[in-house]
């Protein structure tokens, strides 16, 4: 069992959010995780300041304080890692528009349809690609000229 005793900066972090960390036996509630070690090795790998803003995505979003667990948090990551590069004034002049593309994700619906997927392929990784899918499509090129032929070009 994870002691968080053990991950004294994820701990600080969570708490700075109004985070409270379970143990491993206990269901988390809402604004509630055990995701502790995750969060340490996200700290870890791309630094503090990635970190605090991977858990602040999460605790001041809609209905993502419901779901900070080990694939949510990966996934927020990867996603802040991945506009960063693509889409860099998002991340770094406009994180009101992130915040609002974060908002309007249904984020929990979407990584329970993950589940169908347990066993085939990584939850995190077919949540990557249904939400940066929105990311390009709020952010990227389409976003100002939208392809008409698009098969999805009523969805969000």
């Amino acid at each position: 069992m994870t002691d968080p005793a053990e991950f004294p900066e994820a701990l600080a972090i969570f708490a700075e959010y109004g985070i409270a960390v379970v143990p491993a036996h206990v269901m988390p509630s809402i604004g509630q995780t055990r995701a502790i070690a995750t969060l340490d090795r996200i700290r870890k790998r791309h630094g503090e300041a990635h970190a605090r803003f991977v858990v602040m995505t999460l605790s001041e979003t809609a209905n993502n304080k419901a779901f900070i667990d080990e694939t949510s948090l990966w996934v927020v990551s990867d996603m802040a890692r991945a506009a960063a590069k693509n889409f860099p004034d998002l991340v770094d002049n406009n994180v009101s528009a992130w915040f609002d593309f974060f908002d309007k994700i249904p984020l929990g619906y979407l990584q329970y349809w993950t589940f169908d997927l347990d066993g085939v392929v990584s939850k995190r990784h077919a949540l990557d690609g249904m939400i940066y899918e929105r990311m390009r499509r709020r952010f990227g090129a389409l976003a100002v000229q939208p392809d008409l032929l698009d098969d999805r070009r009523g969805a969000a």
